[in-house]
């Protein structure tokens, strides 16, 4: 399965992003992709008040025309996310839609992003978010993934509950920061792809120095052994990575990680 990360500069608002995100569409369908992953809120600025702001229902025009591109192109996309309005609430949402178009997966962050790091990042998502319950999985012709929302990397729980339930990758958009970036982005999807021996594939905005919340950037893609595939700087770029399933298999049958669990001591439930 090949994948392709948009890392991309976010514009401020729905539609700008949403032209650029055809364009950059097109360009991985050019480059062979299979799948493709955009970033954290790739709608508008990582900021409360815009995520107010956009607030969207499912079937809004930048969700739609992302569908109509996955259909019209063939390819499966995980929409990054955006501030989903439901149930009078607003929650932080990635949905994936497949080669026809269709929604096939919704995920709603999980864990909010609440920081204060003295010196450093300050950010409360709670101002605004909703946290998710969700475990979510989908099901693709390479077999099943997994997805979940930046913040949510940082508890093994969840990974290790979608790897139980039989995800051979995990597509994660996300927004590190300058704080958190340099010293836990590479850290935590090495570590979550070693624990579950699954590929993770993380999709980053573009930084923007001029923006009032300044990502690291470096998309990534990390193996079932730990290692780092393959990773972007922090500027504007397309992450293309063929994930060789049979290496996962391989993986798996040299150090059997997950056979080796002592649920007779433990386990983890999904709720």
């Amino acid at each position: 399965m090949k994948v392709a990360l948009l890392q991309l500069k976010t514009l401020p608002t729905p539609k700008e992003n949403l032209e650029k995100i055809k364009q950059m569409l097109v360009q991985a369908k050019q480059e062979g992709a299979d799948l493709v992953g955009l970033p954290e809120m790739c709608c508008c600025p990582y900021e409360n008040s815009a995520f107010v702001r956009y607030a969207m229902p499912e079937n809004a025009p930048f969700l739609q025309g992302i569908a109509e591109m996955a259909g019209a192109l063939g390819l499966y996309v995980v929409a990054g996310s955006v501030p989903l309005a439901a149930d009078g609430r607003i929650y932080n949402a990635a949905f994936v839609y497949d080669n026809k178009g269709s929604c096939i997966a919704r995920h709603r962050k999980t864990h909010l992003f609440d920081i204060n790091v003295p010196g450093g990042q300050y950010f409360m998502e709670s101002d605004t978010f909703t946290a998710g319950r969700d475990v979510t999985t989908f099901d693709t012709p390479w077999g099943k993934l997994g997805l979940m929302i930046c913040y949510d990397i940082r508890f093994p729980e969840l990974s290790r509950l979608l790897a139980l339930e039989g995800a051979r990758a995990i597509l994660v958009p996300a927004a590190f920061n300058m704080t958190t970036g340099p010293a836990h982005w590479e850290m935590s999807f090495r570590m979550r792809a070693l624990d579950n021996q699954v590929f993770l594939a993380g999709c980053a905005p573009a930084r923007d120095l001029q923006s009032s919340y300044t990502a690291w950037g470096h998309s990534i893609v990390t193996d079932p052994w730990g290692s780092v595939v393959a990773e972007l700087d922090e500027n504007e770029g397309i992450l293309t990575v063929e994930l060789d399933f049979a290496r996962l298999e391989q993986v798996r049958a040299e150090l059997p990680l997950l056979k080796h669990r002592r649920t007779d001591c433990y386990d983890i439930i999904r709720k």
